[in-house]
């Protein structure tokens, strides 16, 4: 179990750390405990609510799911398509039935020479990040929740193993994607505290909302490796947040989806009738389960 301190915890959230300290002595944030005067606040612990949040019927029967481990549920498929997808855009070469094995069984099953260790540990921890995601998609959204993605998604991998690269931190030197420039690492900090603060400003998201904060994160690229990934989370975290049918870019539309982020502000269209494509598809899956919208 990882813990966070109540600095780390109050900046997660947004919150003073007096008010984080005031949860923990109340007993409002569970299995927080003591050491000497530190607080110990569990990494994957959540903010206490005021009043009731409203949950969509999609977002209850996810967490009844998980919570229950059921087989076969729009829990399971969601978990295995996210994460296959979303992994093979950037170069997985697991197949869909590998992905679904190491859900179902923890193990990989069949296996040929070109199979990679950082594809496994990888898909592991994609399914690791879509419970974070399930667990606090009430929350808002911010950069340490942002980072904590990041962190869930490379660690044990080969890059944390170089010194240069910063897992859960952002970037330390300059990169490109696409030929296209990206941020200055010591830009970024700067640019997603713009992004996060102008996206949590609004009253009410709309879907072209949600895209633009992905176009703008990708555009910023603020981690060493693992934005395409990050973003597409925070996507679907967006969509259940704001009870909006979430969605999930297949790899068949990969070329499609590049080709929108890359003529957003231009072209919005190209974007936005990839990810409505990607979101009738999951629509009909949620017409299968008998779940509504």
């Amino acid at each position: 179990m990882e813990y966070l301190s109540v600095t780390q915890f109050a900046e997660m959230y947004g919150i003073s750390e007096r008010t984080a300290r005031n949860y923990c002595a109340t007993g409002k944030i569970e299995g927080a405990f003591l050491t000497g005067k530190t607080w110990n606040i569990p990494a994957d612990a959540s903010l206490p609510k005021k009043g009731k949040t409203k949950v969509t019927p999609l977002l209850s029967r996810l967490r009844e799911e998980k919570t229950s481990k059921l087989k076969g549920g729009i829990y399971h498929r969601t978990q295995i398509d996210l994460t296959y997808n979303s992994n093979h855009i950037e170069g997985s070469r697991l197949t869909k039935e590998q992905t679904r094995y190491i859900f179902e069984t923890n193990t990989l099953g069949i296996t040929t020479e070109n199979t990679r260790i950082d594809d496994i540990i990888e898909t592991v921890n994609h399914f690791r990040c879509i419970d974070y995601i399930i667990d606090h998609a009430t929350d808002k959204i911010t950069e340490s929740h942002i980072k904590q993605l990041h962190l869930l998604l490379k660690t044990n991998t080969s890059d944390s193993q170089k010194d240069w690269f910063a897992v859960g931190e952002y970037k330390r030197l300059v990169n490109e994607v696409g030929g296209e420039e990206t941020a200055k690492p010591e830009e970024v900090h700067r640019l997603m505290k713009a992004l996060v603060a102008e996206y949590n400003g609004l009253k009410q998201s709309t879907f072209d909302d949600i895209l633009n904060f992905h176009v703008q994160l990708e555009r910023i690229h603020p981690f060493q490796d693992g934005n395409g990934r990050v973003g597409r989370l925070l996507m679907f975290w967006q969509c259940l947040q704001r009870g909006i049918v979430p969605f999930i870019i297949t790899d068949e539309l990969r070329l499609y989806y590049y080709r929108g982020i890359q003529n957003w502000g231009d072209l919005n269209g190209y974007l936005r009738d990839t990810c409505l494509t990607a979101q009738d598809n999951y629509k009909s899956l949620l017409d299968f389960f008998r779940i509504k919208y």
